[in-house]
């Protein structure tokens, strides 16, 4: 039976720590396949210990001597809850010799795949669906035989689907040119998956709407993992509930290759500054919050949201945001996931034709909530530091950050919090 967590913060609401976080679980993810498809010329240091890293550099090392001969027999390929490891393996092993079964949880065989399946069987990959149409399980049977050069992909769903195709581009007889259809959704993550590529020698072409990679080489390297910016959003959360907090990150970098970065100016609103220091960043709370009428662009970080919507909501700010197009298709359907949560204490989140906006007029602490997690990992950890303004704070499946960020809990109890299973 899953563990609930129950966290609170007694006395002062002073923090003043250093953090050592995990590897980033995106540019991790990016390097195992970019190793992989290497055949591990390419060198990867500091791995995330995050379930869904865990997961897919498990799969790769299973499978890196069977891909080396005929596979007749189907073989199961289960990434359980990794949505990355999806799509990423979905392109991967079609570009690998093999029949595979590419199968996860229940919740992974809602999330739609169709638009990534449909342009890699345009390539020339052999993929059916085992199950609903546009979703897991895909049947993969590999190598591709390669048809064309040139696919076709819609820009606004996810970059993931991207990010999977420029990655096999090099080994393709053909090289690949992607036409991206419309607006780029999280374009940082697209950067970063061809800034990777460079580093090992891939060199792309990207004019307007096309990126172009033709077939080549990948040279021997190593690709350093920076910690997880996605993670210092929890801590910037924390720093902007504190009465007072300075908090150190070490390792992160001011120039980073993660969209999540942008995390540094976003908290500027609420009053959050950020530094260099010696061997990393600083986090300060400068006590100078601000109103803006401003509406909130996060469609080059949604991972970011629910982090950034619940700090708005708990500090009674009535804010817009736009760019949340892609969370409904994540791990739970992060909007209502959101609005039911928020509820709780009083604060709406409604949408009007793609403007997502809080009202706080309500807004109130009771001594106890519980709030749910829906599997999803970011709920968690955006709903947890909240306990610096309720009494107690219990958070369903305290598990689930395990997914991206397993010593999430460990880390809070460093900061002053008291976490306690129930």
């Amino acid at each position: 039976m899953s563990k609930n967590a129950l966290v609170s913060f007694k006395g002062a609401k002073n923090i003043n720590t250093e953090i050592q976080l995990t590897g980033s679980k995106s540019e991790c993810n990016r390097a195992l396949i970019i190793s992989a498809l290497s055949k591990k010329l390419v060198k990867v240091e500091n791995l995330s210990n995050a379930a869904d890293t865990v997961t897919l550099n498990g799969i790769l090392n299973n499978l890196e001597e069977e891909l080396e001969v005929e596979i007749q027999e189907s073989k199961t390929v289960d990434v359980g809850p990794a949505g990355t490891a999806m799509r990423f393996l979905s392109a991967y092993l079609s570009a690998k010799n093999g029949n595979f079964l590419l199968t996860g949880t229940e919740r992974m065989k809602q999330r739609p795949i169709g638009i990534l399946a449909e342009a890699l069987k345009t390539i020339g990959a052999d993929i059916s669906y085992a199950e609903a149409e546009g979703f897991p399980p895909l049947n993969i049977v590999g190598p591709l035989n390669q048809k064309t050069a040139e696919v076709k992909i819609k820009g606004d769903i996810s970059s993931q689907y991207i990010s999977a195709l420029l990655m096999i581009a090099p080994i393709l007889p053909q090289g690949l040119t992607l036409e991206i259809e419309g607006e780029l959704t999280s374009k940082p993550y697209v950067d970063m998956t061809l800034d990777m590529l460079a580093e090992v020698g891939i060199a792309h072409s990207w004019n307007g709407n096309s990126i172009s990679i033709k077939p080549q080489v990948f040279k021997p390297g190593t690709l350093v993992v920076e910690p997880d910016w996605s993670a210092a959003s929890y801590w910037y959360s924390i720093a902007a509930l504190a009465d007072d907090a300075e908090i150190s990150l070490p390792a992160l970098k001011d120039k980073s290759l993660q969209g999540d970065s942008q995390i540094k100016n976003i908290m500027k609103i609420f009053g959050i500054a950020t530094s260099k220091t010696n061997n990393g960043i600083a986090i300060s709370n400068l006590g100078l919050s601000l109103d803006t009428k401003e509406v909130l662009d996060l469609k080059t970080c949604p991972d970011l949201a629910q982090t950034i919507v619940v700090i708005a909501a708990a500090l009674g700010k009535n804010m817009a945001f736009t760019g949340l197009e892609t969370l409904k298709i994540k791990e739970t359907d992060r909007i209502a996931a959101l609005q039911n949560e928020l509820a709780k204490i009083g604060v709406t989140f409604t949408e009007d034709n793609l403007v997502y906006t809080l009202n706080t007029d309500n807004l109130h602490f009771p001594e106890k909530v519980t709030f749910a997690t829906y599997e999803d990992h970011r709920m968690a950890m955006a709903f947890a530091p909240l306990a610096l303004l309720i009494n107690e704070v219990e958070i369903e499946e305290m598990q689930v950050v395990e997914k991206s960020y397993p010593h999430y809990w460990e880390d809070l109890k460093k900061a002053g919090f008291e976490v306690r299973e129930i």
